[in-house]
C-alpha cells in the first residue's frame, strides 16, 4: 500500500506524515514545479509540470488498487475510486461510490454557473475541526486496511 498526496495547497501534510509513519506506509507528495520547495523536510516529493492536470495524471498513473490518495480534487478522487484506490479529502471526507456522483454533479453545476457569470461560493476556511476530522478518518482508514494486510 502506498499513499499519494496532492500536495499543492494541502493543509494536512504534517498529519499525513505522522499517521503514515505510525503505520509504516510510504508517502509520496506530488506538487507542481511552480510550488517547489527548496528542501522539503519530510516525505518523498515528486514535482510535475505546471500543466493543469499534471499532478492528477501522475497520481493516477502511479497508484494501484488498495493505495490511498489524499486530495480535495473531486475529479481526481472519482478517477482514483474507479481504479480501486481509496480517496480522502484534507477535511476528512472519504470519497466513496455512494457520494462521488453527487459531488461530481455539484462540481459540474457550480462550474456551469461560473461560466454563466454567476458567483458561487468557494470552500469554507479550513478549521481545527477539519484537521481533527481528517486525522480521525485517516487513522480509521489505515487501521481498517492494516487488518487486511496482516
Amino acid at each position: 500500500m502506498n499513499l499519494k498526496v496532492y500536495a499543492d495547497a494541502c493543509p494536512v501534510k504534517k498529519e499525513v506524515i505522522e499517521c503514515a509513519d505510525m503505520h509504516k506506509i510510504p508517502v509520496c507528495f506530488v506538487a507542481s514545479v511552480k510550488n517547489m520547495m527548496n528542501e522539503p523536510s519530510v516525505g518523498n516529493w515528486v514535482y510535475v509540470d505546471a500543466d493543469k492536470e499534471a499532478a492528477d495524471l501522475y497520481i493516477i498513473n502511479a497508484s494501484k488498487r488498495g493505495d490511498i490518495v489524499i486530495t480535495a480534487d473531486i475529479g481526481l478522487a472519482a478517477t482514483a475510486l474507479a481504479k480501486g484506490v481509496y480517496a480522502l479529502s484534507p477535511r476528512g471526507k472519504e470519497y466513496n461510490d455512494d457520494n462521488i456522483q453527487t459531488l461530481l454533479d455539484m462540481r459540474f453545476y457550480s462550474a456551469k454557473l461560473r461560466r454563466q457569470g454567476k458567483h458561487t461560493k468557494g470552500p469554507k476556511p479550513f478549521t481545527a475541526a477539519d484537521r481533527h476530522r481528517f486525522k480521525k478518518s485517516f487513522a480509521e482508514i489505515l487501521s481498517n486496511l492494516e487488518g487486511f494486510c496482516d
